[in-house]
């Protein structure tokens, strides 16, 4: 059994890069230059020639390195940490799922300011004993 993995299929990356931004075969053409029937060709392709991946990639608003690595596990990933609702007002609604507890940052926050102002009594019980001090030798 062989564990070696498969090669990226960069026109199926293209094709779902393309998708992702809600662009059509024909404006992708359009942006590049050539035919719909060269992009659905491309799009079926393994592998692209790098200054065509460059031109590609400029027309789709990513850098090659991008269309390479493409990986729908990390698109799905990002949809799924930060989606966007519409509530039914009509306006839309962005939730960011947090990635740490907020009561948890709360009581962190709690804490250290706690801490902050105990050294600031601190400090002050100093400076007024510096001045009782001073007061005193007059």
């Amino acid at each position: 059994m062989s564990t070696a993995t498969k090669p990226r299929h960069i026109g199926r990356n293209i094709s779902r890069i393309r998708e992702l931004r809600d662009m059509k075969q024909e404006a992708l053409a359009i942006a590049l230059g050539v035919s719909q029937q060269s992009i659905s060709n491309l799009e079926g392709s393994e592998n692209v020639d790098d200054e065509k991946l460059t031109r590609i990639a400029e027309a789709l608003g990513v850098t090659p390195e991008a269309i390479k690595n493409f990986s729908e596990d990390a698109v799905f990933n990002i949809i799924g940490n930060t989606f966007e609702i519409e509530n039914n007002t009509g306006s839309s609604v962005i939730s960011h799922g947090c990635t740490f507890n907020p009561i948890d940052k709360l009581i962190e926050s709690y804490e250290e300011n706690k801490k902050l102002y105990q050294q600031l009594i601190q400090a002050e019980k100093e400076k007024v004993a510096l001045l009782e001090k001073l007061l005193d030798k007059k």
